[in-house]
C-alpha cells in the first residue's frame, strides 16, 4: 500500500488518518499535528523519510507561487531540508489547479455558475487561483492580507490590486519567522471576531477555515462559504453562525474534507513518478480520478 503522511505545525486533534482508494490504488493517507512545535515538525520529517511515498507539509508553504513565480518561504523549507528520499510537497501545485478550476468541478452541485454581490478572502497570499475563480463571479472582491498579518485596516481590492501588493511582499514574507506566518486560529485558540464590516458585507466568503473559525463574527446568516480542510466540528460551527451552504474544494473522507497539500500528496503517491507533479500532470489527474468539491447544504432557502 502506498503511504502520504502529512505533517503540520497544526493542532493534533484535527489528526487522522483514512485510506483512499483511487482507481483501485489503495493509499494510506495520514495527518500528525505538531501544535506549532517547529522542532517536533522537522525531527518527524526525518524520522518519516523513505517510510511514506509523500510527506507533505500542514501550516506553511515552502512557496508562494504568483504568476508562474515560486517565491522561497524559508522557515518552512528549513523544516524540510533533511528529507532526502521521499518526495516533499506542500500543496501550493494542486492549490492553483483547483481552486482555479472550482466553480467549473462544482457547476453540477450548484447547478450552474453562480452569481455573488460581494467575496470576500481573508488571507489570499497563497490563493491567487481562488481569488482568479471568485474575479469571475463575483462583482466586488475584497482580500484581507494587509488586516490579518500585518494588522493594518487596509482592505486589499480585486486582483490587479492584489498582484501588485503581492509582487512587493512575497520577497521580503520569505524571511519571515513561523509565528508570523503560522495561521491564526491552528492552535485552537479562541474565537477573535475582527474587522466584521466586510465579513458581513460578502455574501461569499473564501479561504482558509482557521480564519473563518477565527476571525469571522458570530452571524454569517445565508452566506456560502468555499474552504478545505475541514472537520465535523467545523462543519457545525458553520451551521450556527447561519452559514446557508459550505463548498470544500477537497473531497470529504470519513466526515473530513483533508487540506490541499494532503490530497497533492494522495495524487503524488498515486502517480508513482517519485517527483512533485506539474499543474497539467495535476490537472489530468484531478479528471483521471474524478477529484470534486463536496457541497453541504446547511440552511434550506426560507
Amino acid at each position: 500500500m502506498k503511504r502520504t503522511v502529512s505533517i503540520s505545525l497544526g493542532s493534533p486533534s484535527r489528526d487522522k488518518r483514512v485510506i483512499v482508494d483511487l482507481n483501485g490504488v489503495q493509499i494510506s493517507v495520514e495527518r500528525i499535528g505538531t501544535g506549532g512545535d517547529a522542532q517536533a515538525a522537522r525531527r518527524l520529517f526525518t524520522e518519516l523519510d523513505g517510510q511514506a511515498d509523500v510527506l507533505t507539509i500542514g501550516g506553511i508553504d515552502l512557496y508562494v507561487r504568483l504568476e508562474g513565480r515560486d517565491y522561497p518561504i524559508r522557515a518552512g523549507l528549513k523544516l524540510v531540508q533533511d528529507v532526502q528520499r521521499s518526495v516533499v510537497v506542500d500543496g501550493r501545485m494542486l492549490k492553483f489547479a483547483l481552486e482555479g478550476r472550482i466553480f467549473e468541478l462544482a457547476e453540477p452541485l450548484l447547478g450552474g455558475q453562480p452569481h455573488f454581490d460581494c467575496a470576500f478572502i481573508p488571507f489570499g497570499a497563497d490563493r491567487i487561483g481562488m481569488i482568479d475563480s471568485v474575479s469571475r463571479v463575483a462583482d466586488r472582491v475584497i482580500i484581507g492580507d494587509l488586516m490579518f498579518m500585518f494588522g493594518l485596516p487596509i482592505p486589499v481590492r480585486g486582483l490587479n490590486q492584489f498582484k501588485f501588493i503581492a509582487r512587493l511582499l512575497l520577497p521580503l514574507a520569505g524571511y519571515l519567522p513561523i509565528s508570523v506566518l503560522f495561521p491564526p486560529g491552528a492552535r485552537d485558540e479562541d474565537d477573535n471576531p475582527k474587522y466584521e464590516r466586510y465579513w458581513l458585507e460578502a455574501d461569499l466568503i473564501a479561504g482558509d477555515m482557521h480564519y473563518i473559525r477565527k476571525y469571522s463574527p458570530l452571524n454569517l446568516s445565508g452566506k456560502t462559504v468555499i474552504t478545505n480542510t475541514t472537520t465535523e466540528d467545523n462543519i457545525q460551527l458553520l451551521r450556527q453562525r447561519g452559514v446557508q451552504r459550505v463548498l470544500t474544494t477537497t473531497p470529504v473522507y470519513e466526515g473530513r474534507s483533508f487540506g490541499v497539500n494532503m490530497i497533492e500528496g494522495l495524487l503524488t503517491a498515486y502517480s508513482g513518478v517519485n517527483r512533485q507533479l506539474t499543474i497539467p500532470e495535476l490537472n489530468a489527474l484531478i479528471d483521471e480520478v474524478d477529484l470534486r468539491p463536496t457541497l453541504q447544504i446547511l440552511k434550506k432557502d426560507g
